[in-house]
């Protein structure tokens, strides 16, 4: 199974049509592991975010919609420059910022050059209620 969803997130990464990827799933069943991982194996860097962790991160998604301000400003909180194509940008725990799963839409409008995922649980229930656009 492990290597079923490693092989489709690589073919999500090469893809020319990507859009953020989201990852739903019941609580401890490893998409943290899984998004940790990926970012490991086939990225030269990561950039980690849980929403659940890091109560801070909400106040960028609040007062920003551009994608390359939310980057600049998610590269500053991590110390380390987010390079599109080379750097996984992994938000965690996304279902506890509202505004931050609204940010997918145009992370996939105006800025698929960064490769975003993002996981949480009960997001099926949160999704029916906000529909976005999501990678398939």
């Amino acid at each position: 199974m492990i290597c079923r969803a490693m092989e489709q997130m690589l073919a999500w990464k090469d893809s020319d049509e990507r859009k953020p990827l989201v990852l739903k799933g019941a609580r401890q069943v490893g998409k943290t592991w899984l998004m940790k991982e990926f970012g490991r194996s086939a990225y030269e860097s990561c950039a980690y975010f849980n929403f659940d962790e890091e109560t801070g991160l909400h106040s960028i998604f609040e007062a920003n919609k551009n994608p390359q301000r939310i980057v600049d400003l998610l590269g500053l909180l991590c110390g380390k420059k987010i390079v599109p194509g080379r750097t996984l940008i992994i938000f965690d725990e996304i279902q506890e910022c509202p505004d931050a799963l609204g940010s997918l839409k145009y992370f996939c409008e105006q800025a698929r050059e960064h490769h975003v995922v993002a996981a949480g649980n009960l997001l099926g229930t949160l999704l029916a209620k906000r529909p976005i656009l999501w990678a398939r």
